[in-house]
């Protein structure tokens, strides 16, 4: 099967593949893979008019499954209460192709927030870098991740996310982010409705089978 992804950033372009063959691997669902995905404005998320076109977009491709991943980043982006209204329009508009939609609460770097200690030395991090206790409360995810980052380094989206996806501990992210625990949990979801049932239990129990798994 194929899951073709919807982002809103630059950086997600790259970084979320990375992510989902993560998962992929994790949950040893073969056959299973990423198409590159489609950009679009975060505000076109919440719009159904312009939801709908990305949506139409993604039918063009070859792929079994719609996945949408957008910030939460704003005053009112609550993913509880946006992330339905989203989800019905893209269903409504996909014809019966899976879709599932993916609110990360507030910024996709917050999942790096969660687990720093595994990135110490990695893109600049530092040695004594330590993991926000709340990774999804501070507004501004970015730039709390550049303070745990070496004088004279800045955090780079579209360099630093994806290579940071690739190599952060999904364990403590999955413990502490409810919203990365919704991806993992709708990505099982969709890899069953394609046919790529997970090969091991999913979702995992408190994180333990997210622990320190990388690429293959």
């Amino acid at each position: 099967m194929t899951i073709q992804p919807i982002v809103e950033g630059h950086g997600e372009v790259e970084a979320v593949p990375v992510l989902l063959r993560r998962l992929r691997d994790l949950a040893q669902a073969y056959p299973l893979e990423v198409n590159a995905p489609i950009r679009r404005h975060s505000s076109d998320f919440f719009q159904e008019t312009e939801l709908r076109k990305a949506v139409r977009l993604a039918l063009k491709q070859a792929c079994d499954a719609i996945l949408l991943m957008v910030d939460g980043d704003g005053d009112d982006d609550c993913p509880k209460d946006q992330a339905p209204e989203v989800l019905a329009w893209a269903q409504a508009e996909a014809g019966g192709k899976p879709c599932a939609v993916v609110m990360a609460y507030r910024e996709y770097e917050a999942w790096f927030l969660a687990s720093i200690e595994s990135l110490r030395g990695k893109r600049g991090i530092r040695d004594d870098a330590e993991s926000h206790p709340q990774p999804e409360s501070p507004k501004g995810a970015k730039g709390h991740l550049e303070l745990r980052m070496e004088p004279g380094h800045s955090y780079h989206e579209t360099a630093d996310q994806p290579a940071l996806t690739a190599l952060f501990d999904m364990g403590p992210t999955y413990k502490n982010c409810r919203s990365f625990r919704h991806l993992v949990k709708v990505f099982g979801e969709l890899a069953t409705a394609g046919g790529a049932t997970p090969g091991v239990a999913w979702p995992p129990l408190n994180g333990r089978r997210v622990k320190n798994c990388g690429n293959r």
